[in-house]
């Protein structure tokens, strides 16, 4: 009873806290990025792309899903999508993986763990033993995902790689759609010009119905990001922290 009364309340705190909120919720990503410099950056400029695929990796979302998250991330940087007449060939890929941590956010490896007892016992009729596994009802492990994108600009005409950029986030979020449009965004943080070091950025976002207004770029119409997917926050900038 206690147990259940215990999460009733975390469960509470964690609404009120949701209710309370007053801004989007941001989305914090480690960025690595490796651009073209002058004058190889030059296509990068109000660049048009077409999408080219790689093998296909075991567990990753759809292609057709990741290249509409980073059509839009594109957009936003001025970036079109032309395939007749595209400069620019884009690759992107993505997952997610998960993994249990204990309360003090450190990797545990085997998810939460288990309890086993060895019992003895004796009377004046005899004696016994038992042996007995559960599962803790105070366990403390949590589930945490690891998210991660990447996209990979070359330009046609020389077969030059001009931008190669990733974006990875650690955290308890499981709305792996929010996650990776968000990472998209992050990774193209500073294009075409981006720091040449890894940096934290911050990309907050805002529910779908709030977010076709505004100043956002335009996202061509041709794959574009399903409409269940909240959308970086149109024209709010990224937060853009220097990691060493």
């Amino acid at each position: 009873m206690q147990f259940w009364l215990k999460w009733i309340a975390v469960a509470a705190v964690l609404a009120g806290l949701t209710a309370c909120a007053t801004g989007p919720r941001t989305v914090d990503a480690d960025v690595r990025t490796v651009a073209a410099q002058a004058p190889g950056a030059a296509v990068l400029l109000n660049a048009r792309y077409r999408f080219e695929r790689g093998p296909l990796v075991a567990g990753q979302p759809a292609p057709d899903k990741l290249e509409a998250m980073a059509q839009a991330a594109l957009a936003r940087v001025g970036a079109l999508r032309d395939d007749a007449n595209a400069q620019l060939s884009v690759q992107v890929g993505g997952y997610v993986s998960a993994y249990w941590r204990d309360e003090w956010g450190r990797p545990m490896g085997y998810g939460p763990r288990l309890s086993l007892g060895l019992g003895f016992g004796g009377g004046w009729r005899g004696g016994g033993i038992g042996l007995g596994m559960g599962w803790p009802l105070d366990d403390p492990s949590i589930p945490a995902y690891v998210s991660e994108v990447n996209l990979l600009m070359r330009d046609l005409r020389t077969g030059q790689i001009v931008y190669d950029t990733r974006a990875r986030h650690d955290g308890p979020w499981h709305d792996t759609d929010n996650v990776l449009a968000a990472l998209f965004v992050a990774a193209l943080e500073g294009y075409p010009n981006p720091a040449q070091t890894v940096r934290r950025v911050g990309v907050p976002l805002v529910p779908v119905a709030n977010a076709t207004g505004g100043s956002a770029p335009p996202v061509p119409t041709s794959g574009a990001v399903p409409q269940a997917v909240p959308a970086p926050a149109p024209g709010a900038p990224v937060m853009v922290t220097p990691r060493h």
